[in-house]
C-alpha cells in the first residue's frame, strides 16, 4: 500500500473511524489503483490517487458528506448521488482530476447489463 490512515484522515473532514478500519479502505483503494492504473503513472501520483480513492470509499459508505443539516426537525440531506461513481464525492472528483490517463473515469459508474439472446 502506498498511503496510510493518517494521510487519508488529513484530507477528510471530521472523520472519526479507527485507523484499522481506514486501512481496509486503503487496501481496497490500493487493489483498485493497481488493477486500473498499474504502472502507467508515477509512484507519487499513484500514492495521491490511492489516498483520495480511499477517502472517497469511506465517504460513500461510513462517513457520508452532509449537504444540508437540520436541528429541531432532525433533517439531513447527503451530498452526492449514491451510485454515481467517483463524481459523487469531492474525494472521487479529485481522483478523476489526478488521473491524467482517464482510466479511473472509464471504470467509474459502469453498470452491469444483461441482454437476452433469442435462440431457435
Amino acid at each position: 500500500m502506498r498511503t496510510n490512515a493518517t494521510d487519508v484522515k488529513l484530507i477528510m473532514d471530521n472523520v472519526t473511524i479507527a485507523d484499522t478500519i481506514v486501512d481496509t479502505y486503503i487496501l481496497a483503494a490500493n487493489t483498485t489503483v493497481n488493477k486500473v492504473l498499474g504502472t502507467g503513472t508515477t509512484d507519487p501520483m499513484l500514492t495521491e490517487i490511492e489516498r483520495w480513492l480511499a477517502a472517497h470509499m469511506i465517504a460513500v459508505t461510513r462517513e457520508r458528506q452532509a449537504k444540508k443539516e437540520g436541528a429541531g426537525g432532525a433533517y439531513i440531506e447527503y451530498a452526492g448521488d449514491f451510485g454515481a461513481g467517483l463524481s459523487s464525492t469531492g474525494y472521487g472528483q479529485m481522483v478523476l482530476m489526478l488521473d491524467t490517463t482517464g482510466l479511473m473515469a472509464a471504470t467509474s459508474g459502469k453498470a452491469a447489463s444483461i441482454h437476452a439472446v433469442k435462440t431457435e
